[in-house]
C-alpha cells in the first residue's frame, strides 16, 4: 500500500510556530523549506530551529527537507545535517534546481542514506526530465511552476497553457520510471475556487498530488487527489465482474457498456489501494 501524496504542504524552517503548528494538520507531507523561505542571515539558525522541530511526533505525515542548492554557501552545511543528526527524522531531501543527473549524483555523495527528490523549476530541467527521473537514488519530483513561469516569462493562465509541455515533459518521466511527482503550488491563498480547478486539472494529467503553500488549500486539494465514493465503487464492481468473467475463461467483461480488461482492472487495484492508505492516513 503506496503512501498518499494528495497534499505536501511547505513550512518555512525559520518560523518555529509553523512547524508547531504542521504537527495538527491533515497534510500527507510536509515540506521543510530551508531555501527560498529563509533569507540569508536566517539560515543558519534555521538549522537548529528545524533540528529542535524534528525532535517531536509528526505521525504519519512524510517529512520532506527542502535544502538550499549545493552551488550556494548554505547548500552542503544543510546536506550535512540531513546526513547527520537528522538522518534518522526523515524521510527525503529535496534538492532545488535540478537540472540533470549530475546534481543528483553529486547530492547522493552528500546524502548517502538518505532518499532524494528533485526540484524541477527550469527549462533546461524540464527537458532533461527522462534523465533525472532515471537516477536510481530519486523517489519523487517536484515541479516548481513559480519558476519555470519565471523563465519562460509566460503570463499567469487559468488552463497553464504555457507550461503544459514542461509539465507534460516531467509527468512522462516520472511515470516511465516510477516515481512520484507532484505539482507546483497554486499562489492565490483565499482563491478556492481557483484552487480546486488547478487540482481537478493536475489530477486528471496524473499528478499524485500538489505542493502548497497554506494550510486553507489542504481541504479541498485532499478531497480532489483522493478517490471519490463513485470511484471506490465503480473500481470493486469491475474487479468483480472481470473475475467473473475470468472464471469463465473469457478475458473481457462489461460494467456499466464499457468493457473491463486486465488494464482496467489494474486501475480499479490501484484506485482501491489508494483509498486503503488514506484511510490508514486519517486513522
Amino acid at each position: 500500500m503506496a503512501r498518499p501524496y494528495r497534499s505536501v504542504l511547505y513550512i518555512p524552517t525559520a518560523n518555529t510556530r509553523a512547524m508547531e503548528k504542521a504537527r495538527q494538520l491533515a497534510a500527507d507531507a510536509i515540506i521543510f523549506d530551508m531555501e527560498d523561505a529563509v533569507v540569508p542571515g536566517e539560515k543558519a539558525a534555521a538549522r537548529e530551529h528545524l533540528t529542535e522541530a524534528l525532535a517531536n511526533d509528526y505521525g504519519p505525515r512524510a517529512l520532506i527537507v527542502r535544502i538550499n542548492a549545493l552551488a550556494t554557501e548554505w547548500g552542503e552545511d544543510d546536506a550535512r545535517l540531513c546526513a547527520g543528526e537528522l538522518a534518522s527524522r526523515i524521510d527525503a531531501v529535496l534538492i532545488p534546481k535540478v537540472e540533470g543527473a549530475a546534481d543528483l549524483d553529486r547530492a547522493a555523495a552528500l546524502l548517502p542514506d538518505t532518499k532524494l527528490w528533485a526540484m524541477v523549476e527550469t527549462p533546461l530541467g524540464m527537458l532533461n526530465a527522462a534523465e533525472i527521473a532515471a537516477h536510481p537514488r530519486l523517489e519523487g519530483m517536484v515541479m516548481g511552476t513559480n519558476d519555470l513561469a519565471k523563465d519562460l516569462n509566460s503570463r499567469f493562465r487559468p488552463d497553464r497553457l504555457p507550461m503544459q509541455a514542461g509539465l507534460g515533459l516531467c509527468l512522462l518521466a516520472a511515470k516511465a520510471h516510477g516515481k512520484i511527482i507532484l505539482d507546483g503550488v497554486y499562489n492565490a491563498i483565499k482563491d478556492e475556487d481557483g484552487l480546486r480547478a488547478e487540482c481537478e486539472q493536475g489530477r486528471d494529467m496524473g499528478f499524485d498530488g500538489k505542493t502548497l503553500i497554506h494550510p486553507a488549500q489542504l481541504a479541498v486539494t485532499n478531497e480532489v487527489f483522493a478517490p471519490t465514493e463513485a470511484e471506490i465503487e465503480l473500481a470493486r464492481r469491475q474487479i468483480e465482474a472481470f473475475e467473473a468473467i475470468s472464471a469463465t475463461g473469457k478475458g473481457v467483461a462489461v460494467v456499466d457498456g464499457k468493457i473491463v480488461e486486465n488494464l482496467h482492472v489494474d486501475t480499479a487495484r490501484k484506485t482501491l489501494d489508494h483509498a486503503e492508505a488514506i484511510a490508514a492516513m486519517a486513522g
